[in-house]
C-alpha cells in the first residue's frame, strides 16, 4: 500500500481562494487593467424606438424599456408617498398580508437585506399591504418585523390599483378570490433608479437572498458609474 500523499500546498489555496471569493465577483470581469462589470438584465416589454447609436463603427437599435409607474401609497400615517418621484433611489419591491404565513417569511429575508445595506442611502425597501383593512395595524407591524421608516417602508393602497399595479407594471401573481383568500407573489422586485425591473429574487430563500445581496452591489456599481459619466 502506498502511503498518505500530502496534497499539494499550492491546490489548498486555490480552493481555499475560490470558496472564499463572494458571488459578487462573478459579475466583476477584468479587461485592459480595468474592472468591468457585466451588468444585469433588464426585464419587462422592449420597443425599438426606430433611432440607433453607433458602437465600434456599427449601428445598434435603440430599445425603450418598460419603466414601472406606481400608485399613490400611503404610510401607516395616512400620508400619500409617490414613488414615482424616487428616481435617486434603487428600489426593492414585495407585497404582503399580516396574517399570511409566506409575509413572516418574506419580511425576514427583507429585514435580513435591509441590515446589511443599512448605511446605503440609494436603497430603499418597499412592502405593499394587499390587505387595506390592516392598514391601521400597520405602524405595530412594522415595529414587529423591524421595519424601519424611510427604509424600510410598508404601505397601503386601493386594491383597485395595487392589484393591476402587481400584474401589469411589476408581472408578478396579486389577486384575491371570492371567499377573501389573498394569493400573492414571494417575490422581491429589484428596480434601478429609472424604475426599470432589474430581478426578480424568492424572499422566501436564503439562496436567493444571497443573490439579490451580490446583485444590489452590482446596481449600486452601475448607478455610481452613470452618475460619474455624467456631465
Amino acid at each position: 500500500m502506498t502511503g498518505n500523499k500530502k496534497f499539494p500546498l499550492a491546490k489548498v489555496l486555490i480552493l481555499v481562494a475560490i470558496l472564499a471569493l463572494p458571488g459578487f465577483l462573478y459579475y466583476l470581469l477584468q479587461a485592459k487593467g480595468e474592472n468591468r462589470y457585466k451588468p444585469l438584465p433588464v426585464f419587462g416589454p422592449k420597443t425599438l424606438t426606430g433611432t440607433s447609436h453607433s458602437r465600434r463603427g456599427k449601428q445598434i437599435p435603440d430599445t425603450a424599456f418598460h419603466h414601472v409607474q406606481f400608485p399613490v401609497v400611503y404610510n401607516p400615517n395616512g400620508q400619500p408617498l409617490d414613488l414615482n418621484k424616487e428616481k435617486q433611489e434603487l428600489l426593492v419591491l414585495s407585497f404582503f398580508a399580516m396574517d399570511e404565513d409566506v409575509s413572516a417569511k418574506t419580511s425576514a429575508g427583507i429585514k435580513n437585506l435591509a441590515t446589511q445595506f443599512a448605511d446605503n442611502k440609494r436603497l430603499h425597501f418597499v412592502s405593499i399591504n394587499l390587505n387595506p383593512a390592516d392598514s391601521a395595524k400597520m405602524t405595530s407591524y412594522a415595529k414587529e418585523i423591524g421595519a424601519t421608516p424611510n427604509k424600510w417602508d410598508l404601505v397601503t393602497a386601493d386594491t383597485a390599483q395595487t392589484f393591476p399595479f402587481a400584474r401589469k407594471q411589476l408581472f408578478v401573481n396579486a389577486l384575491q378570490t371570492k371567499d377573501g383568500t389573498l394569493i400573492f407573489s414571494d417575490k422581491l422586485v429589484l428596480l434601478d433608479a429609472d424604475h426599470r425591473i432589474r430581478g426578480y429574487y424568492t424572499a422566501t430563500s436564503e439562496d436567493e437572498i444571497r443573490r439579490i445581496t451580490d446583485e444590489i452591489k452590482v446596481l449600486i456599481t452601475e448607478e455610481l458609474r452613470k452618475i460619474k459619466a455624467e456631465p
